[in-house]
C-alpha cells in the first residue's frame, strides 16, 4: 500500500530509510533540523526525494501516514511528541527495512562489545562463503542494503536507540552481550527504562528463535528469571558450566550447540585479548554453529580477526609509551575493560560528554594503575572532582593536539598513553570515529 513516508533525520540512516521507501513506491519527504550533508544530499538528488534542512516543516511531518526515525532523534522531541499525538506510528530504520527482506537476521546489542561481537560473527559467515552483510549500528544502513541488494544473511548491529522503535521486527538469532547504565540520559535517568530498551531485542522471537546471553550478567539474569523468553536460550558464562551453550574448560572454549559438544580453541588463541574478548568470541562462536558452520572456520575466524578501529586499537610506539586508541569506549564499563587489559602503569585520556555516568566501578582500578588523567572535554568538573584523592595527577586540555602532548609528557618509557573517554564525543568532535582519528593524527605528529 502506497503511504505518505516521513524521514526525520537524513544521515546514513534516514537516507536510507528514503531510498528503500522510495523504491518501494511510497511518497518521501525527508526533514532534518541540521546541515544534511552533501554526500546524502547528492543520495536524495538523485533519487528525485524531497527534503528540508535547518528546520522541520510541522505541517508536511505530521501530514502523514508513517514517521521513520533517526536514531539520534530523541522520543520526547517536539515534533516527535506532536507526530504521536496525532496518532501517527513512528518507528526506525531497523523495522521499516525489516519489513521488506526475509534475510536471516543475526542482531546484536549490549552496553558494550557490539561492533566487536558484530565484527567477529560477520567475519565468521563471510569466511564460510556465505552471502553476508553487516549493518545496523555500523556501516551502510539496513535500508540502503535491503534496497539496493539481495542479501541471504544480515548481522546487525542495534544500539538502544534503534530497538526503541522496533515493534513487530523479528530477529532469528537475538546477541544480548551485557547492560550496564549507559545512556541514562534518554531514559529519564531511570535504569530500568534502559534495560527495558535492550530487552525489545528478543520481541517477537519464538521457539524457531535463539536467544545468545551472558549467563554471568546479574541484571540479564535477574530479567530472565522473571519473564518468559520465547526463543531457544543459548547462555555462555566463563565460570559456569552446566546448561550453557559455551563455557570455558581448561582453557578452552567449548560450545554445545543443538546437543553437539565440541571444543573450539584455547582462549590464548583468541586474535583479542582480554577477559570481554573471550565474551565477545564465545558469542560469535554460537551464532556460527547455530547457521551450522564448521568448528575449523569459526577457529581461524577467531585467531585471525584484525578487530574493530577505535576499539582498543594500538597506535604506535614513542620512546617505548604506547598509545592506544579506545575513543569507542563511551562509558565507563567499557573504559573498566580497557584499564582492566591493561599492563604496567597508565596515563590515561577521558572526558567529553557525561551521560549520567557514575566513575565508582573505576576507583579501584584507577587507584592500582592510573599514574595520571589528562581530561579531554569542555566541562572536566565530575571526572576532576570523582578521581580527586584516587589519582595525583590530573590536568585540564580542550584539543586533542593539547591532550595527548600532555599525556606523552606525563608518561615514562613503558607506561601507556590510553585514550578511553567514558563519555560521548559531541562537546569538541563529531562522533567518536572522528575522536579517535584525531588521537592518532596527534599521536603520529609527536
Amino acid at each position: 500500500m502506497k503511504e505518505r513516508v516521513v524521514i526525520l533525520g537524513a544521515g546514513e540512516s534516514g537516507t536510507g530509510s528514503a531510498v528503500l521507501a522510495m523504491v518501494k513506491g511510497h511518497t518521501v519527504f525527508v526533514s532534518d533540523m541540521g546541515i544534511i550533508k552533501d554526500q546524502y544530499k547528492s543520495i536524495l538528488d538523485a533519487e528525485g526525494i524531497e527534503y528540508e534542512e535547518k528546520d522541520h516543516s510541522y505541517g508536511r511531518v505530521t501530514d502523514s501516514d508513517l514517521i521513520i526515525k533517526s536514531p539520534g532523534i530523541a522520543d520526547d522531541s517536539d515534533i516527535v511528541k506532536e507526530a504521536k499525538k496525532r496518532g501517527i506510528p513512528v518507528i526506525s530504520e531497523i523495522e521499516f527495512a525489516g519489513r521488506y527482506t526475509d534475510a536471516f537476521k543475526i542482531c546484536i546489542t549490549g552496553s558494550n562489545g557490539k561492533t566487536t561481537t558484530t565484527g567477529l560473527i560477520y567475519h565468521i559467515l563471510k569466511t564460510a562463503g556465505l552471502n553476508v552483510a553487516v549493518a545496523g549500528n555500523v556501516g551502510e544502513s539496513f535500508a540502503m542494503q535491503v534496497a539496493r541488494k539481495n542479501v541471504d544473511y544480515y548481522v546487525i548491529e542495534l544500539s538502544s536507540f534503534q530497538l526503541d522503535g522496533m515493534y513487530e521486527f523479528k530477529a532469528d538469532i537475538s546477541v544480548l552481550l551485557n547492560i550496564t547504565p549507559d545512556h541514562l540520559d534518554r531514559y529519564n535517568h531511570l535504569f530500568d527504562n534502559y534495560i527495558r530498551s535492550k530487552f525489545r531485542i528478543i520481541n517477537n522471537q519464538d521457539d524457531n528463535g535463539y536467544f545468545i546471553y551472558w549467563a554471568d550478567d546479574p541484571v540479564i539474569t535477574n530479567v530472565i528469571n522473571r519473564e518468559k523468553i520465547g526463543a531457544r536460550l543459548m547462555p555462555f558464562s566463563l565460570t559456569r558450566r552446566e546448561g550453557m551453550a559455551a563455557f570455558i574448560d581448561d582453557n578452552k572454549i567449548n560450545l554445545l550447540v543443538n546437543n553437539n559438544k565440541e571444543t573450539i580453541m584455547t582462549i590464548h588463541d583468541l586474535a583479542l585479548k582480554g577477559r570481554h574478548n573471550s565474551y565477545n568470541s564465545m558469542a560469535a562462536a554460537i551464532a556460527g554453529k547455530i547457521v551450522n558452520i564448521r568448528k575449523e572456520t569459526i577457529r581461524q575466524c577467531l585467531s585471525d580477526f584484525a578487530g574493530v578501529e577505535h576499539r582498543l586499537e594500538s597506535v604506535i610506539s614513542v620512546h617505548g609509551i604506547n598509545f592506544i586508541n579506545d575513543s569507542k569506549a563511551t562509558n565507563v564499563n567499557s573504559t573498566w575493560y580497557a584499564l582492566e587489559c591493561m599492563s604496567g602503569e597508565i596515563v590515561w585520556i577521558a572526558g567529553g560528554v557525561d551521560k549520567g555516568n557514575d566513575y565508582s566501578e573505576l576507583f579501584e582500578i584507577a587507584g592500582k594503575k592510573i599514574k595520571a588523567i589528562v581530561c579531554l572535554g569542555k566541562d572536566n568538573e565530575k571526572i576532576k572532582k570523582s578521581f580527586d584523592g584516587i589519582v595525583n595527577t590530573i590536568v585540564e586540555t580542550d584539543s586533542m593536539d593539547e591532550a595527548v602532548k600532555s599525556a606523552y609528557y606525563l608518561a615514562s618509557k613503558g607506561n601507556t598513553v590510553l585514550l578511553s573517554p567514558a563519555c560521548a564525543s559531541f562537546d569538541l568532535f563529531t562522533n567518536y570515529e572522528d575522536r579517535g582519528r584525531k588521537f592518532k593524527e596527534a599521536v603520529r605528529n609527536l
